[in-house]
């Protein structure tokens, strides 16, 4: 089989936190690219919309065959985004992030789409009282989300043929800004109370690691992980980020108070260890994936973020509502603009 050359891309989640960056970098790079979302988070925008590609409005539980004919690849970033909203409905975390993943990889493979970029996480690691850890070391999620992110990535493996090449990317926790920006993201939260409540608030006792890549760096791993050749990625599991930026939270708020000198660090009541604490090596993804590398570190992605949100006039209640997807997906629920199941009501 010849190296895949890529030229129509199916992305899942496009009008998401990273989705919303990755499928202008797709058309920039001469891919057609066309979304797929159910626009859950279409109000919760930051600055300048998405580009303005083909999409079809469609929850990814519902896609079928057709949707996905005529693809070479499909890049699946949609699901369930983390922790606290995958521990609302547990059930269904599973349902949307495990089954109605492995059913688009089938459909996938069986209307031809040669790639299956699935969108993981290093929250899998989970437990590791902080060592090092590898795309070979055990995993140990403490999480739905972290049970769902490996379960996927175990059935999809057994689907890898001549025709149908899975590639799993496992995402360090991502910052910085993005037309749809995330405010539950460790990074981003922290910036966020600085610049409205001057403080950093530190939620655990900040020894926990781990592992952080600026959203517009993941973005081109999934762009440069398309364009990879098909021998190098395979049926390969990847650790994006750079084994360099691995902090301990501690450190990343003594980097956004630098960023916002007005802020004092201040620990919340009933901070306490988090048992998520990881160290990621990431030397996989540079020693095989030509031309990637991180071009933002947290010190910079924090100063840009303190920037973006004085610059938006972004106050305690937009942080502390649309921005968070927890209390922007409660507030769908009680306007009933979003069902028990999480599947957004449309008239």
């Amino acid at each position: 089989m010849e190296d895949l050359v890529v030229s129509r891309v199916f992305v899942t989640g496009h009008n998401g936190y990273i989705g919303s960056l990755l499928t202008g970098l797709l058309a920039e790079s001469g891919h057609e690219v066309t979304g797929c979302d159910n626009y859950m988070f279409a109000e919760c925008l930051f600055g300048e919309d998405v580009a303005d590609i083909p999409s079809l409005r469609k929850d990814v539980r519902d896609l079928t065959r057709d949707d996905l004919d005529g693809f070479d690849v499909v890049i699946h970033l949609a699901g369930i985004s983390n922790d606290p909203v995958g521990d609302l409905r547990p059930d269904l975390t599973y349902e949307v992030n495990h089954q109605a993943s492995v059913s688009l990889a089938k459909l996938s493979a069986e209307a031809g789409v040669e790639r299956f970029i699935f969108s993981s996480s290093c929250s899998i690691y989970g437990a590791s009282a902080g060592g090092w850890v590898n795309e070979e070391s055990p995993t140990n999620p403490v999480t739905a989300y972290g049970w769902s992110k490996i379960k996927v990535e175990d059935d999809v493996r057994e689907l890898a043929s001549d025709e149908f090449s899975p590639v799993f990317m496992r995402n360090a926790t991502a910052y910085g800004v993005s037309p749809r920006l995330r405010a539950d993201l460790v990074v981003n939260n922290l910036v966020g109370y600085a610049v409205t409540q001057g403080r950093v608030l530190l939620k655990s006792d900040g020894t926990q690691w781990r592992p952080l890549i600026h959203v517009e760096d993941l973005a081109r791993a999934f762009v440069t992980m398309l364009e990879a050749p098909r021998e190098l990625v395979h049926a390969q599991v990847f650790n994006v980020g750079a084994s360099t930026e691995n902090y301990q939270i501690r450190d990343v708020a003594e980097l956004v108070q630098r960023a916002v000198p007005e802020a004092l660090v201040e620990l919340a009541g009933g901070a306490s260890a988090d048992i998520r604490d990881y160290r990621v090596d990431c030397s996989r993804i540079a020693d095989t994936v030509p031309g990637f590398g991180l071009r933002w570190d947290v010190a910079r992605g924090a100063a840009q973020l303190a920037a973006a949100y004085k610059d938006h006039g972004v106050g305690e209640e937009q942080f502390l509502g649309p921005l968070i997807r927890l209390e922007h997906i409660k507030r769908m629920m009680a306007q009933g603009r979003l069902d028990e199941d999480l599947r957004v009501v449309t008239d």
